[in-house]
């Protein structure tokens, strides 16, 4: 990413922060009724982050080096970011302070078999192992299962954004909340774009879903950022149908950019049989597969 891609990504992003806060919302006096600008102006956000209003046009067109923490800290709280929001915000001031920083970065394509091990080793929840723009990368025997409608694009390794934005239909059957994994989807892309701009196959990635799909380009151009979470995930399996499963997200620091997600259910409810009945059904799938080895 160029000095000037980098720029406007900063003013693009600032000024969608700040187009979503009334006066009302920051608590100030909103003076006339016929305001020519959507949400805060600047002088507004200056006046609320501490800074001249000179200053902060500078920053909202794009000129974050030499910014300190203090000031970017004030200007995250004037502009109401949360937490996703403020981790890119300093994301994009540190590569304005390195832009000479070295600019290939290549994710894990692949995992240790130590850690395939470990997935295995998890018998009773689906665990799955991705990286920073979606790839599923490993995946234990109940995620394999899970994950089928995921899984069964040919190309390798299968992504999960590419499902969300690319085959619409199946994903929305097999996302209950398919409009709002669409959105943190696209705004997990987009901190992830924040954090490794350089990634080649995520700039491929993110050029694929723009050409050929116009919901991807609407969230990409929102400035929405998300961060990996805990949750809940609501899915319709072809097999088994509902499962409203609790998710737990988590970087794996010995592997950076690799995030190991869990699915779990409560004992006793229905969920937690549906994933029964799921492992079962893998076993048997998995069996015949076997058989059909053995018989060739």
């Amino acid at each position: 990413m160029t000095t000037t891609d980098l720029r406007t990504e900063i003013k693009e992003f600032l000024s969608s922060r700040r187009a979503r806060i009334t006066p009302e919302q920051a608590r100030l006096p909103a003076y006339g009724g016929n305001r020519r600008v959507k949400g805060l102006r600047r002088e507004e956000v200056a006046l609320l982050a501490g800074v001249s209003v000179d200053y902060y046009v500078r920053l909202e067109r794009g000129s974050l080096a030499g910014t300190s923490d203090g000031v970017l800290d004030a200007l995250a709280s004037a502009l109401q970011l949360d937490e996703a929001e403020r981790d890119h915000l300093f994301h994009l001031a540190r590569r304005s302070r390195t832009p000479n920083a070295p600019r290939r970065r290549r994710p894990a394509v692949t995992v240790r078999p130590t850690l395939q091990r470990v997935l295995d080793a998890i018998t009773d929840a689906p665990a799955w192992i991705c990286n920073g723009r979606y790839d599923v990368l490993a995946v234990n025997h109940l995620a394999r299962a899970l994950y089928s409608p995921v899984l069964a694009d040919p190309r390798r390794p299968a992504n999960t954004a590419r499902f969300v934005y690319l085959d619409p239909e199946a994903a929305s059957a097999f996302f209950v909340d398919y409009d709002r994994i669409a959105r943190d989807v696209a705004g997990k892309l987009r901190m992830e774009a924040g954090r490794h701009p350089h990634d080649e196959g995520l700039i491929a990635l993110v050029g694929e879903l723009s050409t050929r799909s116009e919901l991807f380009r609407q969230r990409w151009a929102s400035q929405d950022v998300r961060l990996h979470r805990s949750g809940r995930k609501r899915l319709h399996h072809p097999v088994v149908g509902r499962l409203d499963l609790d998710v737990e997200s988590m970087e794996m620091p010995a592997e950076p950019g690799l995030i190991l997600n869990i699915y779990t259910a409560p004992a006793g409810t229905a969920t937690a049989d549906g994933l029964a009945v799921l492992a079962s059904w893998a076993a048997g799938q998995e069996k015949q597969a076997t058989e059909g080895r053995a018989l060739g």
